[in-house]
């Protein structure tokens, strides 16, 4: 979706859509809704239209969220028409695109990768307090100019006597 013209379409399909499920859709069905993002194709025939429901889905979800999320997939998809009929009419497009509604898994997503970094950052905690805090190697790991010693310096006045051959 490189083109603007269709970045702004879907843009615009976004705000048209979520405006209809808060202001004219009354189905009972239709759950806590927020339209995260729509992806239109090329030639601007179909969108996608992605969406998550405020305490639904989820890995580990209970059957009652389960539920929440299948009710409110059967309300989009009998609310389809209506709402491709008002996408047709705000766009004032030739053709309107048909509509695609997708479940986001993104959020479910990163809140699983969060409590997996969770873990692991516990993890890495728990393995530097059974070790101590001491670093490997020296306590001062930059090289000094070496001192000279006595010997090092009786050494080299001995080599200054000698006459070169």
């Amino acid at each position: 979706m490189t083109n603007p013209r269709v970045r702004k379409i879907a843009d615009r399909i976004q705000v048209i859509v979520a405006e209809m499920l808060e202001r004219r859709v009354k189905d009972p069905r239709l759950g806590f809704v927020t339209v995260t993002d729509v992806r239109v194709t090329g030639d601007t025939q179909h969108a996608s239209v992605f969406y998550t429901v405020l305490g639904a889905g989820g890995p580990g979800a209970s059957d009652d969220e389960e539920a929440q999320l299948a009710a409110t997939a059967a309300a989009l998809e009998s609310a389809k028409g209506l709402l491709r009929s008002e996408v047709a009419k705000q766009l004032g497009m030739r053709l309107a695109p048909t509509l695609e509604f997708i479940h986001d898994a993104l959020p479910e997503t990163a809140r699983q990768l969060d409590e997996v970094l969770a873990r692991a950052r516990a993890q890495d905690e728990a393995v530097a307090a059974q070790r101590g805090a001491a670093y490997a190697g020296e306590a001062d790991p930059y090289k000094k100019p070496r001192e000279e010693s006595a010997e090092d310096a009786a050494d080299d006045d001995a080599d200054e006597d000698e006459p070169e051959a």
